[in-house]
């Protein structure tokens, strides 16, 4: 079963300085408290084929994921596949940017989740709660960045 959640939010910062927040992926635990560590395990600027490894906690288990930047068109759009193998996955996810009114930025963020095996049984539960914790994850980012 696979699913996708997705939510959108403005953020009081220029679509430029948005981006590059967003594009360091080593940014992550400052917005998504399941994120324990994340790395980049690729040499240079992110870019399509930049991959990161992550530690997330997620109902009490501790996974290891990698993630490879798919698309990369700055200051406007990122997208990411997961690499690792878990039973529920990300196969999609990403960012669209587009400028506001006032220098600010409208962001979209959404994931694709999709179970493997007995993560099958799981997916649902995983979509759920993150279609549940959309808005307040969209916001989480809003915060992060207006306070980098």
């Amino acid at each position: 079963m696979a699913g996708k959640f997705e939510a959108t939010v403005e953020i009081d910062r220029p679509v430029d300085e948005v981006f590059a927040f967003l594009a360091n992926g080593e940014n992550d635990p400052k917005f998504s408290p399941r994120v324990q560590r994340m790395e980049k395990t690729t040499e240079g600027a992110t870019t399509v084929g930049t991959v990161y490894r992550s530690t997330v906690k997620d109902a009490g288990m501790t996974t290891h994921r990698e993630f490879r930047i798919s698309e990369f068109e700055p200051p406007r759009r990122i997208r990411w596949t997961e690499i690792s193998t878990n039973l529920v996955t990300a196969p999609e996810g990403g960012y669209d940017l587009e400028p506001a009114a006032d220098g600010r930025t409208r962001l979209r963020v959404f994931n694709v989740l999709e179970g493997h095996g007995l993560g099958k049984l799981l997916a649902g539960l995983a979509v759920g709660a993150a279609r549940k914790d959309a808005d307040a994850f969209a916001h989480r980012i809003k915060a992060a960045v207006e306070a980098s």
